[in-house]
């Protein structure tokens, strides 16, 4: 079983135009209301493919409550934990080749009281656990530690930690050793410092990434697919996308599905990019099924290191990361 955390979960309205033009009046052409969360999302592909899933999920206000409803009615299987704040709601606005704009709200402060009885949801649930997931942005006023914390609690009961986070928190996570991290390319050169113009770019980053304590690093690339640094293997891969509808949940569909195909080495990485596609294939933050997924056009190997990246990242200028001391 794998069990999501999601510290600030969301509801996310998807509306599709023809094009964004700032200050104009723009008529959409479809709309639609999905639960939203990167753990969520996890939690919701997993389901769509029959892999068993729990979904640790803190909820408020009005939107909290409408959350969970449409959670519920998807089947999904979550501990909620009421919190004093409102649950927030992001806006994406989808343009027909892809393009993809979000506005994403912070979401609500959490108490260190409310917190704590998420961390023992958490811990209750995890015995059945093979893996958890501690996924997302961190609401206001959260220790950027929390994540590593969990990390920590974990590895002693031989339960795999896969973190999905951003800024400080993924760094702090780094030195706790998680099992996965799952970076895209933005949080590849924040965490390092490096800029990120190649894929050898990105598995220079990656390396640094586990030195400094991660054990797998599945590197996600947008379009330009995903590399996966494991034990002493390197691989690349990409699935093409000739008819994108929309990126929101890729990343999140990606992890679940690596994580569906056994969380190791080349054959989980193409059930990574198979599902990852297959969420860019469809409308919102909808999570592809077992009918929407197609292997067929997911090619990888070995990475080509010279080759350039769709989109580049220059140096963000902080130092590189420090690797893990050795006890």
């Amino acid at each position: 079983m794998i069990l999501t955390l999601t510290l600030n979960p969301s509801l996310d309205r998807t509306i599709e135009i023809a094009s964004l033009a700032r200050g104009a009046v723009i008529r959409a052409a479809a709309a639609r209301l999905d639960p939203g969360g990167k753990g969520v999302n996890v939690s919701r592909a997993l389901l769509a493919n029959a892999v068993a899933s729990r979904a640790v999920v803190p909820f408020g206000g009005d939107e909290g409550r409408q959350l969970v409803r449409l959670l519920a009615l998807e089947g999904l299987d979550m501990v909620t934990v009421p919190v004093a704040g409102t649950t927030r709601s992001n806006v994406t606005l989808a343009e027909p080749d892809g393009t993809v704009t979000k506005i994403n709200e912070p979401g609500t402060a959490l108490t260190p009281a409310e917190l704590d009885t998420v961390a023992d949801a958490v811990l209750a649930a995890a015995h059945e656990a093979d893996w958890v997931v501690a996924s997302g942005s961190l609401p206001p006023e959260v220790p950027a530690d929390v994540f590593a914390r969990l990390c920590r609690r974990f590895a002693g009961a031989g339960i795999h930690v896969a973190v999905d986070t951003s800024g400080p928190a993924l760094v702090a996570a780094l030195g706790a050793g998680p099992a996965l991290v799952k970076p895209n390319l933005d949080e590849l050169a924040a965490a390092t410092g490096l800029p990120i113009l190649r894929v050898g770019d990105v598995v220079e980053a990656a390396d640094l990434l586990r030195a400094a304590g991660a054990r797998t690093v599945l590197a996600s690339l947008g379009a330009d697919g995903a590399v996966l640094l494991q034990d002493r293997g390197v691989w690349y891969g990409e699935a093409a996308v000739s008819e994108p509808r929309s990126s929101v949940g890729a990343g999140d569909a990606m992890l679940a599905g690596f994580l569906a195909g056994g969380g190791r080495g080349e054959a989980a990485l193409v059930e990574a990019l198979a599902w990852g596609a297959a969420a860019v294939r469809l409308p919102g933050s909808r999570m592809p099924g077992p009918s929407d997924i197609d292997r067929a056009h997911v090619r990888t190997g070995p990475p080509d290191l010279t080759r350039p990246l769709t989109t580049c990242h220059p140096a963000p200028g902080r130092e590189p990361l420090p690797p893990v001391p050795t006890p």
